[in-house]
């Protein structure tokens, strides 16, 4: 009896330790969705200084899943107020019309708006989502200073 009421015990702690865990890499300015969390930095950089910046918060320039995590990263952004032109991860700069994520997670699901991406006059290699209408996602030289938005895994 004893024993069955330590393994009770034991149990609770953990599942509280690992909820407490899970919950704590989303506190402040993230927002959790599945098992990863999202953030908007609204201070504008180049695609490069923006990933270095989201590797200093321990993640990377967002990589986007699904159409549910499109609408979180909307909701990200609309929430701080964000507007225009914002950076995600993903990039062809590697090879000129093959997209990938920065943080290497397969490039699935795309939200490109009509005719994109387009490598307007050869320099346009990195991915950004743009608010006006309908969220699309649009190719631009990464060297534009723009806001940006952030995942980190849990």
């Amino acid at each position: 009896m004893k024993t069955l009421i330590l393994a009770a015990l034991l149990c609770a702690l953990l599942a509280q330790t690992s909820a407490e865990a899970s919950s704590f890499d989303c506190l402040d300015v993230w927002r959790p969705s599945k098992n990863r969390c999202f953030t908007y930095v609204p201070k504008a950089m180049t695609w490069d200084d923006a990933q270095k910046n989201c590797l200093l918060q321990n993640g990377w320039l967002a990589s986007v899943l699904d159409a549910e995590e499109n609408a979180v990263i909307q909701k990200v952004i609309s929430d701080a107020k964000g507007t225009g032109l914002i950076w995600l991860g993903g990039h062809d700069i590697t090879q000129e019309g093959k997209w990938i994520w920065i943080d290497e997670t397969p490039f699935k699901y795309t939200n490109w708006a009509p005719v994109e991406p387009d490598n307007y006059q050869g320099n346009e290699d990195c991915l950004h989502i743009f608010t006006e209408g309908r969220w699309f996602w649009n190719d631009l030289d990464c060297k534009n200073p723009l806001p940006s938005v952030c995942v980190r895994n849990y």
